[in-house]
């Protein structure tokens, strides 16, 4: 099976316009300050696990795309895309360390439903989606371990910005 290139770029844009979240939306002086488990990733790791990520899922979404009986499969990747953007800002905008959980718990669902329709469909592309399944179980446990750590922590109080 070839892979359209138009394809893997459309799906590529989507990837890197859920990415552009957090651009949008950095770690900052206050995701620094905050109280992490010792296992947390290095800093560098974030952007190098994204990017090989997001070219994966690219991937896997340009080989599903064409394919017969796809709509699961679509609809799992559209799923996750969406989560994945939405999950940014409310955890580094809105500094909403609780708030973002249920993102994150529903991100976790859409990702290992993806991994599972991509696998019944094509072995590549369920292969591309098995290290965004491990490394948003490792972000969702550090969501919820930096959550524990930091219970006085409250969120952005947008009703005072400026």
């Amino acid at each position: 099976m070839s892979v359209s290139i138009t394809l893997f770029l459309l799906f590529l844009a989507a990837t890197f316009a859920a990415g552009a979240t957090g651009a949008l939306f950095p770690t900052g002086e206050w995701y620094k300050r905050l109280n992490k488990p010792a296992w947390t990733p290095p800093n560098w790791a974030f952007p190098v696990m994204w990017t090989t990520i997001y070219l994966l899922i690219a991937y896997a979404g340009a080989r599903l795309a064409l394919l017969p009986g796809n709509a699961f499969a679509m609809g799992f990747w559209a799923l996750q895309i969406a989560l994945n953007a939405l999950w940014t800002p409310v955890f580094f905008g809105l500094r909403r360390l609780k708030g973002s959980l249920p993102i994150m718990a529903a991100l976790w669902l859409a990702v290992a439903g993806a991994t599972v329709t991509h696998f019944q469909l094509d072995f590549w592309a369920g292969l591309a989606f098995v290290p965004y399944l491990l490394w948003v179980t490792v972000a969702g446990a550090l969501n919820y371990t930096v959550m524990r750590l930091n219970p006085d922590e409250r969120p952005l109080d947008i009703a005072n910005l400026p």
